[in-house]
């Protein structure tokens, strides 16, 4: 939500995508009073592997082009591996994996035919490092990092770019959700969601492929390039067990 108020902000017309509607609406009515713009809601379950090309097909319908493709939905889940139920699991790489690159491969094509737009990705400073306890979400974002690195480079002198934005802690109800209401044993300092979101668009305004907020997230990734590996396993282990 705070991302598409940024894009609001620059006068987009907006293209809003969730399960449920509701929040959504709320939202998209804010944003056209606030800032006279133009905001449509779709309904749409990104779980669901027919979900981004009927996303794309209903757009190309309505005759609306989309310059930039925002993935911000994603999920997760804590515990170990074969404790955690499997399709739900599956359901993680389903969203975090194969809906972002799906809905990437749809647009991209007419922002490099139009030499215009980007996409930016929402990945995590989890995508820097092995996750013990949330394997599945860890690997998702390590994915979302490669790909849109590599989307990057293909991608310039274009007039397309692509950004991941990976930030740590955030106020949100991500936690809740993958937790199921637990706490960590271990808690860091959160940053707001305003502020990641304001960072990462003002990063994908400027170009920048890789974007982390806060020196508290910095400092993570640093210290996972100097650590031994194990050594950072056994810390992530640790971090992301809950309580009973």
């Amino acid at each position: 939500m705070e991302l598409a108020k940024c894009f609001a902000a620059d006068k987009c017309r907006l293209v809003l995508v969730a399960r449920s509607a509701a929040a959504l609406e709320s939202l998209a009515d804010e944003l056209r009073r606030a800032h006279v713009i133009q905001a449509i809601v779709l309904t749409a379950d990104l779980s669901l592997p027919e979900t981004p090309k009927q996303i794309f097909d209903g757009l190309q319908k309505s005759g609306i082009a989309v310059d930039v493709l925002v993935n911000n939905a994603g999920f997760g889940l804590q515990g170990a591996f074969a404790d955690l139920p499997l399709q739900r699991q599956l359901e993680i790489i389903q969203v975090n994996i194969a809906a972002l690159t799906g809905l990437t491969g749809l647009f991209l094509p007419g922002m490099i035919q139009r030499r215009r737009g980007g996409v930016l990705n929402v990945g995590s400073v989890a995508g820097f490092i092995p996750g013990p306890n949330m394997a599945v979400y860890y690997a998702t974002k390590a994915f979302v990092l490669s790909f849109s690195e590599a989307l990057a480079e293909e991608l310039s002198g274009t007039g397309v770019t692509v950004s991941n934005l990976c930030p740590g802690s955030t106020e949100s109800n991500f936690g809740k959700v993958a937790r199921g209401g637990k706490e960590r044993k271990i808690t860091t300092s959160k940053m707001s969601a305003e502020t990641v979101a304001r960072f990462g668009h003002r990063a994908f305004r400027q170009g920048k492929v890789i974007a982390v907020p806060g020196l508290q997230n910095k400092f993570v990734i640093q210290l996972e390039r100097i650590l031994p590996r194990l050594v950072t396993r056994k810390m992530m282990g640790i971090f992301n067990k809950t309580h009973d």
